[in-house]
């Protein structure tokens, strides 16, 4: 019987424990539990982007080896509003931009570039965007602008093309002084595997002549 009324205590300790605590423990639990089905929901979602966008970007490179412009066009937009914030995003954005000036199509080109150099995740493909889209500006002679894209100091591993690209835009705008300041710094930044580079480098400052 004094085993009963203990067991009994003990239940009516745990029944008023419960309705006093038991709300709150259920709020927690109810936000743990829903934490964890979104943690998992975002997890599904980001990993089924990475597989869209992946198929997508294989459907670039195809148009890319097909050199069907309007195909790259298409998909490299569709990649940009869809998957725009993946790793996809600025490859294919790279990718068309360097098909699409081979074709001649150079405002399209400018755009994918310019949305690479501000949207791009990586430092790397911002800076290489740069680069190239400061190679468009020299086609067309805006040079001040090329300059412009590439004043700040880059990575270490991008020294060298970003300060020959400076390079080639002041001379041709008529700045040898400047080029050969900035073609130094190339060859300074180049490495010593890089023998083909630092040829055209070394060509380049020598065209310049003497100061």
């Amino acid at each position: 019987m004094a085993y009963d009324l203990e067991e009994q205590e003990k239940l009516d300790s745990v029944k008023a424990w419960w309705q006093k605590n038991g709300g709150w423990i259920t709020s927690v639990l109810l936000v743990v539990m829903l934490a964890l089905a979104g943690w998992n929901g975002w997890n599904w979602w980001q990993r089924k982007q990475a597989t869209d966008a992946a198929l997508l970007y294989e459907q670039v490179q195809k148009a890319v080896e097909a050199r069907d412009a309007e195909r790259i066009k298409r998909s490299a937009a569709d990649m940009q509003e869809k998957y725009g914030k993946t790793a996809y995003g600025e490859m294919t954005a790279l990718l068309a931009a360097r098909a699409l000036y081979d074709a001649g199509d150079l405002a399209t080109a400018k755009s994918h570039l310019k949305w690479a150099a501000e949207h791009a995740k990586r430092e790397e493909y911002r800076v290489l965007a740069r680069v190239r889209l400061a190679g468009v500006l020299l086609d067309e002679k805006a040079y001040d602008e090329g300059l412009a894209l590439l004043q700040d100091k880059p990575p270490a591993a991008f020294a060298g093309v970003v300060a020959d690209r400076r390079g080639d835009l002041y001379a041709a705008q008529g700045k040898a002084a400047e080029a050969r300041t900035a073609y130094r710094e190339a060859l300074e930044a180049a490495g010593k595997d890089q023998g083909t580079a630092r040829q055209l480098i070394q060509f380049k400052l020598d065209a310049l002549g003497d100061a």
